[in-house]
């Protein structure tokens, strides 16, 4: 347990400091926006196309296991999106954002930092595919079902352009498809653009971990009543999406490299794109926040006991 601590401390050790900054310093959340341009626009992509450039080609070639991480993602989704239809009587704005709750990982902003924190540099490459992958399935379901539930904004056509345009232009994106290229047609940037492209993916993973903690600070303190309202999903979220995605990978016989990222990137906590879509369609914000807000606290423990159970062979 030790030897796991110490890698999980810092990672959640930096999330911690952000937490602690945004509640003492008391700026506005507009303070963040430079932050988060420079995390998502320039350092991940950065460091998804470094390390994607880098690696063999053959070993870019794991389409399957993509599949099946994103499949068991999306059999977690569909779950908690089922439960909540149960539970509204057939809401399907609301259990879309409960959906959500339930199985969209944060693995944009926290999962290349625990990948290279827990597992290595190497681990880069499939939480960049994974998050490729299930980003592409999230841009198409949020805005068809929010269509089906009524809170459609403009026609078909305008969706569909929508959804398109979300997907090939995400700088994360554009960055796996360069990465890939390079290594494929063995690319080698220059000198100066090379060492430009080290500084920043150096600075993405404390970067991020620390707007991810400033974030979670700047949202209001759920009430007890609130966070029981959606408990379900959150144990969805940090307890069945972890074990359905080992399950389904180890099924398939997946290298311990992909198994063990598959299973980190699932044990995260909410995305907080969630709030994003939930303020964007004006439906179960305050659930959403209060999601983002407990399952990354609580993450902090679920995530060191799964990877515990994972070095010590449990998994």
């Amino acid at each position: 347990m030790g030897e796991v601590l110490s890698l999980t401390t810092p990672f959640f050790g930096l999330i911690f400091l952000g937490f602690l900054v945004g509640r003492l310093a008391r700026h506005p959340s507009t303070g963040l926006v430079w932050m988060n341009i420079f995390i998502v626009y320039l350092a991940l992509p950065a460091l998804f196309y470094r390390y994607l450039s880098q690696m063999p080609v053959d070993e870019l070639g794991d389409i399957v296991y993509v599949a099946a991480a994103a499949g068991a993602t999306m059999l977690v989704t569909v779950l908690a999106f089922v439960v909540a239809m149960i539970r509204t009587r057939g809401d399907i704005a609301y259990a879309t954002i409960m959906g959500l709750i339930g199985g969209y990982s944060n693995n944009g902003y926290l999962g290349p930092g625990m990948a290279l924190v827990a597992i290595g540099p190497a681990a880069t490459v499939p939480v960049a595919l994974i998050f490729s992958a299930e980003s592409t399935l999230f841009f198409i379901l949020a805005p068809v079902m929010m269509a089906l539930a009524g809170s459609n904004r403009g026609t078909a056509l305008q969706t569909t352009l929508r959804i398109l345009k979300r997907i090939f232009t995400h700088p994360f994106i554009l960055s796996v498809l360069a990465g890939v290229a390079a290594a494929v047609t063995g690319f080698q940037p220059p000198d100066a653009a090379e060492r430009l492209i080290t500084m920043l993916s150096g600075a993405a993973a404390p970067c991020a971990l620390f707007a991810m903690g400033v974030t979670v600070a700047l949202q209001p303190i759920p009430s007890r009543r609130s966070v029981q309202d959606i408990s379900l999903f959150m144990a969805m979220k940090l307890v069945l999406h972890p074990v359905v995605s080992y399950l389904v990978l180890s099924a398939l016989g997946a290298d311990p490299l992909w198994l063990t990222a598959a299973v980190l990137l699932a044990a995260l906590p909410t995305a907080t794109n969630v709030f994003v879509l939930a303020s964007q369609y004006e439906v179960a914000r305050e659930e959403a926040s209060n999601a983002i807000m407990v399952a990354t606290a609580l993450a902090a423990v679920t995530v060191t006991v799964i990877l515990y159970l994972i070095r010590t062979g449990v998994l």
